[in-house]
């Protein structure tokens, strides 16, 4: 029997949804995060401002071990390597890659880059990750999810002062912060993969290597 063009249609959608790993975001978020800027940048600690450009030749990591940085500060620095990696790349619904990523897949990429620890491909899976953690103790190194209107559920990584990175679908790899009104009004829950101390060595080995 024939296939009907509706039939290879929805086969399509299907497979997106199969390979999707995130929320696919409303458009006018980018007018909402109007006032975000990429936020390449370095942080000399917690407490800090945002500070200089950090040139991508730079090594936080052993920058972050002479300061004798905290593992916080150290997994912030680490992650905001990763920014300087990855920031410009598109969102692209089950993308892996520099030439387009989805919000799961980039969590999944920096935290293996970044900490040499594997976590599952999709938002519905990393969302089991690790234990569950209050919004008013998060530190740098956790995952935050969000519930946006849309199928899809959104993940990104908190790089603390307020902000996360992630893949948006309007603006592809970007900063956000946590208290821009769509983001806040869609928050949904966060998780602790690992305690900061054990990322932080974690970020050390893979600095080195």
């Amino acid at each position: 029997m024939d296939v009907t063009p509706s039939c290879r249609a929805l086969g399509v959608v299907l497979s997106l949804a199969l390979l999707a790993g995130c929320a696919s975001a409303p458009r006018d978020v980018a007018s909402r995060d109007a006032d975000e800027s990429y936020f390449a940048r370095q942080l000399p600690g917690l407490s800090g401002d945002w500070g200089v450009a950090m040139s991508p030749v730079d090594n936080p990591i052993l920058e972050a071990r002479s300061q004798g940085n905290p593992p916080p500060a150290l997994i912030q620095q680490a992650l905001l390597a990763q920014h300087e990696r990855w920031v410009g790349t598109p969102y692209r619904i089950g993308g892996t890659s520099f030439q387009g990523v989805d919000c799961s897949a980039l969590v999944q990429n920096v935290f293996e880059e970044t900490f040499r620890l594997s976590l599952p491909r999709t938002t519905g899976e990393q969302v089991h990750q690790g234990q569950p953690v209050s919004r008013g103790e998060l530190v740098p190194g956790d995952l935050v999810f969000f519930r946006p209107p849309g199928r899809y559920d959104h993940v990104g990584i908190y790089l603390g002062e307020g902000r996360f990175l992630h893949a948006s679908s309007s603006r592809g790899v970007m900063i956000s912060r946590l208290d821009n009104r769509y983001w806040q009004r869609h928050y949904w829950q966060a998780r602790r993969t690992l305690e900061p101390t054990h990322l932080a060595q974690r970020a050390q080995v893979s600095g080195q290597g």
